[in-house]
């Protein structure tokens, strides 16, 4: 993290035409050199509920190796207290992607146990629109093409936009076309995790082979249920705190904002929810279902 602050200090010495795509070259380099080292691949995309399934993750190391305070995952942080632990990348496959240049393929994860996390691109889009307008700084604003500050956007206008369901919708096909190309892999859905999430932790220990029984789980998903994060979040006193809510006076502004299964359909009108419907149907792969 420290690393990639400076980079954006350094390139806001250049023009913003050269400050952007040679920062996010540096940060897909940077991503490629975790990618070689890491024992496991993290994969979602933006507001799919990886800082949920992160904080269960956590817990699970936490539970099984006795690990010290309330570390949260952090790629090799949790493999520094106790070696036992695999190295994880967390990524959202976006500056990689750019490097690489192999997006259809997913050709550098081949040799990787990859666990990707989906969500319903309509709720994923919504919870981007309160990210990019309560949360997501200028700079993150411009390095990835979300609309500048200042830019007043309708829930649907962002939603239908290039930032919003092209943009989660192409992320998704692409990695539904790859997954037949993984050897290692495992899909794991927001909204299974809504529905059982005992079941659905009980698939990632598994598959990242950490030893705990069904108490354990349990255990391990009522830390991380949602009442518990929206209150750790609103008690978070770090500016770098990931779980920090934006503004404590506006509940939208949370990380652990509703985590509700198509909560998209509460911000749109019945014509505006059938064209999303639509485009959904219409251009998304039908793997996910």
């Amino acid at each position: 993290m420290a690393l990639l602050r400076l980079l954006e200090k350094l390139g806001a010495l250049l023009a913003a035409r050269y400050r952007y795509p040679l920062e996010r070259k540096a940060r897909g380099r940077f991503e490629m050199s975790r990618l070689r080292e890491a024992d496991y691949i993290f994969v979602s995309f933006g507001k799919s509920g990886r800082t949920w399934l992160r904080v269960m993750i956590s817990r699970l190391y936490k539970q099984v190796y006795d690990l010290p305070g309330d570390p949260l995952l952090e790629f090799d942080n949790l493999h520094e207290m106790n070696p036992a632990i695999p190295k994880i990348m967390v990524t959202h496959d976006n500056y990689l992607r750019d490097y690489t240049g192999d997006g259809h393929s997913k050709a550098a994860y081949r040799n990787k146990p990859v666990l990707l996390l989906v969500r319903h691109p309509g709720d994923v889009t919504m919870s981007q629109y309160f990210q990019w307008k309560h949360r997501m700084r200028p700079h993150k604003m411009y390095l990835n093409k979300y609309p500048a500050p200042g830019i007043e956007l309708s829930e649907y206008e962002f939603m239908i936009g290039d930032s919003g369901l092209p943009k989660a919708i192409a992320f998704l096909n692409e990695w539904a076309e790859a997954l037949d190309f993984l050897p290692r892999h495992l899909l794991i859905r927001y909204e299974d995790m809504r529905r059982n999430a005992v079941s659905e932790m009980t698939r990632v220990a598994e598959f990242l082979k950490v030893p705990i029984d069904r108490d354990g789980i349990e255990a391990v998903v009522s830390y991380a249920a949602f009442e518990n994060m929206k209150r750790r979040e609103a008690e978070s006193a770090s500016r770098e705190d990931r779980l920090k809510a934006g503004n404590l006076l506006k509940p939208e502004s949370f990380k652990a904002r509703r985590a509700k299964v198509s909560g998209y359909k509460d911000y749109f009108n019945d014509a505006q929810i059938r064209e999303i419907d639509r485009q959904i149907s219409s251009h998304l792969n039908p793997r996910f279902d």
